[in-house]
């Protein structure tokens, strides 16, 4: 059902210093789904395309809504990362998912694919809205390329899993992979307590949605000081203030271990049987779906072996590479002085789908396998990540009394006792009284050296280079004097003047040491075994710098205070939160290490 055409070419001539190099006009569509549903879709057309010119379509579906709906003009054409396709004349398609905005239907977070042949799904309804945009849109070449970034990755592979033959490549950009496991809710089990409660009141859902150009979201209950609004408050308390409006919340609060409920939303479904060329991105510092960016890749990989599947990783804050700036800072970390987001786009993105949806080039940067930026000295390196993951050279990084090792430690015993206290948590960032801190990722912890209840040692000053990459796998072996308790590990690099960057950090919540779906409680006082693996690091630690490693067991507010008692975090009550006294051990019997993979 066509609504109307908008020709927007005299709003882009009043923009004359950013005009785009061609005009456009938009039509509104509502496109029907094979259960009747109508999906509101947005298709952008070069205003002078000449009889019998054919372009490409490039597809984005979103959650956060396709505006400006009606008659007022777009701005996207103007942003530098669409640049280059609008030169080349492609067509724009932007799409409001089912039940958002202007969409019909009823909105599911990350829904699972359907389980019977009738169902419908994220990919179905990406399958029927490609055949109506080939068979509707007038001067298409017959070829479509999907991207988005974060929630909008997770469409574009569940667009790649259609299996459409139009859909030509697809370039998920930090997808969501798994809200349980990583990226923006939870990271191994442990809830990311800002995030989580300023994120999910957006996209809340309802079953009696109806089009709006406004939106649906509901306001997130905490204040302007979030470091004190978190201390006043349980997991209970943010639901209760919630009255019911947020579904998802009541359904993810319902299940706090990992089941067949978080399982049916990992992304990592559909990572099989896929055909079109993919093009993973995403950032080392990206404090949302780094979890996820890495998690899909590898399983695109195992689950489709046979296609072209290629990853850059770069030192970017969650889609930095997008920006119109630079992308080459974040916070005080400095990744030299060329455009990364400009590298990107030229190099990177543009070519990839002039390749697959044109066949013009080679397919830029990418062409040849996968491409990582190393941190430290700020190189792009070609890396075949799935060949590293099973041939890199582990580094034993061992923790002893009197710092980091790189020998393992043959003392029969030997400890380092902290009390881990919920009524002072350990911060996540030197300033907590607004909301996440992007700059976290990179920022010196320093500022939390001098605490009692922080494990800090180093290893002497590098002699040489060392280049590192891949996951960081964390070995600890501790007790403690309650039942719970979580584990946090950082990886740190000091510089000989100092200054420090933060190359990985992450939790573990203790009860789910050995199984994510059966939680175990601790017994107090017994050494027990906390494996764990951190996202990808490529980092290079220079020459006269030093390998630092902290050990705490909160990191607040960033992730949810452990009341350190084996009961359920989400309806605790303030007075279950108990002291805890966390004793690591590093010698012959329980070597605590962190494994890192030289590059």
């Amino acid at each position: 059902m066509k609504l109307r055409i908008l020709t927007i070419a005299a709003a882009m001539a009043a923009i004359a210093t950013t005009a785009a190099a061609r005009d456009y006009s938009k039509s509104e569509q509502l496109i029907s789904m094979r259960d009747g549903t109508r999906l509101y879709t947005a298709v952008y057309k070069p205003a002078d395309m000449a009889e019998g010119e054919k372009s490409p379509i490039l597809y984005l579906r979103t959650p956060y809504g396709c505006r400006p709906y009606g008659q007022e003009p777009t701005k996207f054409l103007n942003d530098s990362i669409y640049r280059p396709y609008v030169d080349a004349g492609y067509i724009f398609v932007f799409q409001d998912v089912r039940g958002r905005w202007m969409s019909e239907g009823e909105f599911v977070n990350v829904r699972p694919l359907r389980q019977s042949a009738d169902g419908i799904d994220e990919a179905t309804d990406s399958y029927d809205t490609v055949e109506w945009l080939i068979d509707s849109v007038g001067g298409n070449n017959g070829r479509v390329g999907v991207n988005g970034n974060s929630y909008c990755g997770f469409y574009a592979l569940m667009a790649a899993a259609s299996g459409h033959p139009a859909v030509k490549a697809v370039s998920p950009q930090a997808p969501i992979g798994d809200w349980w496991a990583g990226d923006d809710l939870h990271h191994n089990g442990a809830l990311a307590l800002i995030d989580a409660t300023s994120f999910s009141p957006q996209l809340r859902g309802s079953a009696d949605h109806r089009p709006t150009p406004t939106g649906d979201g509901y306001k997130a209950p905490m204040g302007n000081d979030v470091g004190q609004w978190a201390m006043d408050n349980t997991v209970a308390d943010v639901t209760r203030s919630l009255e019911g409006n947020v579904p998802f919340w009541l359904e993810m609060t319902a299940h706090p271990d990992y089941d067949e409920w978080w399982s049916r939303r990992a992304s990592v479904n559909a990572t099989g049987g896929i055909t079109a060329p993919m093009l993973v991105v995403g950032g080392h510092f990206d404090a949302e779906d780094l979890y996820g960016t890495m998690a899909v890749f590898r399983g695109l990989k195992q689950n489709s072996p046979a296609t072209e599947t290629r990853l850059v990783m770069g030192p970017w804050a969650h889609g930095a590479w997008r920006s119109s700036g630079k992308a080459n800072r974040l916070g005080e970390a400095r990744f030299g002085d060329e455009s990364l987001s400009r590298y990107f786009r030229d190099d990177v993105e543009f070519p990839f789908f002039e390749r697959y949806l044109r066949d013009r080039g080679e397919g830029g940067a990418t062409a040849a396998g996968d491409i990582i930026f190393f941190t430290g000295e700020n190189r792009w390196h070609p890396v075949d990540v799935s060949r590293r993951d099973t041939t890199a050279t582990p580094i034993d990084i061992y923790l002893t009394s009197e710092g980091l090792s790189l020998t393992a430690p043959t003392a029969a015993k030997s400890k380092t006792t902290y009390v881990s206290d919920p009524s002072n948590p350990v911060p996540y960032y030197p300033n907590i009284t607004t909301r996440r801190k992007k700059e976290y990722m990179t920022a010196s912890q320093a500022f939390v050296d001098d605490r009692d209840d922080v494990v800090t040692l180093m290893l002497p000053a590098q002699a040489d280079t060392l280049s590192v990459a891949g996951p960081v796998e964390v070995e600890l072996y501790a007790s403690i004097t309650t039942t719970d308790a979580d584990f946090v590990v950082k990886v740190i690099d000091v510089a000989p003047d100092s200054t420090e960057m933060l190359v990985r950090g992450d939790i573990m919540r203790g009860r789910y040491r050995n199984s994510a779906s059966q939680p175990e409680t601790f017994t107090p006082g017994k050494v027990e075994k906390i494996a764990f693996t951190m996202p990808d690091i490529a980092h290079t630690f220079l020459p006269g710098h030093r390998v630092k490693v902290q050990v705490q067991s909160s990191w607040f507010p960033l992730f949810d205070r452990n009341p350190q008692q084996m009961i359920d975090i989400y309806n605790c009550r303030a007075e279950d939160f108990v002291k805890s006294e966390i004793t690591l051990r590093h010698d012959a019997e329980y070597p605590s290490k962190i494994r890192l993979r030289k590059f």
